[in-house]
């Protein structure tokens, strides 16, 4: 593979923390964010303006999100559910945010209660809000290799998701393997069809680790061609709604992977393995392998 330039996006601040069985204290988020910022990442997702209810770990991303020391070459995008949340997301300055939807309907239903087409039709006043403020969009599409309910996903409706969100104003459109049972013929054919829709330079791959494919699975779509990569620090995260679903797949291991391809990142491994090291020891969680490997090194 050619030498190039890979953009890693963080969530494991967000997507990392949100399942979480204790309530995380509001000064580690912050830690956790600003450490993640000294890396050289270029993107950190912050925190999710949902209901309360609805995820109560990330209640407090109002003081989250104002408490961090911003960088200017570092963007911090905040997920939002509806245009509630995009308002409190804006009154607190957030200008980069993210909204949410499945391939899948029964997941879909499941997650936040309502269909495909009925969160779609949620977003319409979020995009033409943030095309008046000036406010970048990603769209997140859950469920592209399988869901926890019905099982295989059709690729036709990944693509017809992705695409609606896309034509509805999103800049990227990040591709979910929620459950992460996907592999890596699977995952480049999945990618190759949406790529057929839409321009790759603005698609992301956003895997979960449950079989141990995720790395295996952005090598091969980083073959058909795909330069954004989702993960979080230490392998963080899960989901509620996918029984054993474990965390996305840890950054420091795609950092490890990508250092050996020669692909650049901007991003010290070293220094991430560090914030790895200290968050797992903060959430009781094991490293990620990567990080075991380069600590009991130095």
């Amino acid at each position: 593979m050619s030498s190039d330039r890979v953009r890693i996006v963080e969530v494991g601040p967000r997507d990392g923390l949100q399942n979480e069985p204790y309530t995380i204290p509001t000064p580690v988020k912050i830690e956790l964010i600003d450490r993640l910022s000294a890396t050289g990442l270029s993107v950190v997702e912050a925190t999710s303006f949902v209901a309360a209810p609805a995820i109560p770990q990330l209640a407090d991303a109002e003081d989250v999100f104002t408490g961090i020391k911003p960088l200017d070459e570092v963007q911090y995008p905040v997920l939002v559910p509806n245009i509630k949340g995009y308002l409190r997301a804006r009154q607190v300055g957030a200008s980069h945010i993210a909204v949410f939807t499945a391939a899948s309907e029964a997941f879909n239903r499941r997650n936040i209660n309502c269909s495909i087409a009925e969160s779609l039709e949620r977003f319409a006043p979020v995009m033409e809000a943030a095309t008046a403020d000036g406010v970048t969009v990603r769209g997140y599409v859950s469920t592209v290799l399988g869901c926890p309910y019905q099982g295989e996903v059709d690729v036709a409706e990944v693509v017809r998701v992705a695409r609606a969100l896309f034509e509805a104003g999103c800049a990227e459109i990040s591709l979910g393997d929620t459950i992460g049972v996907g592999t890596p013929r699977k995952a480049r054919q999945m990618l190759e069809a949406v790529a057929e829709v839409i321009p790759m330079d603005r698609l992301a791959v956003h895997f979960h680790d449950t079989y141990g494919q995720a790395l295996s699975n952005i090598y091969a779509c980083m073959e058909a061609g795909v330069r954004v990569i989702d993960s979080s620090v230490a392998g963080l995260g899960g989901c509620p709604y996918a029984r054993g679903a474990t965390g996305n797949v840890a950054t420091e291991d795609v950092l490890y992977m990508l250092n050996g391809l020669g692909v650049e990142t901007g991003v010290d491994l070293e220094a991430m393995a560090r914030v790895g090291d200290w968050i797992a020891g903060e959430l009781g969680r094991p490293r990620s392998r990567t990080g075991q490997a380069l600590l009991k090194r130095s």
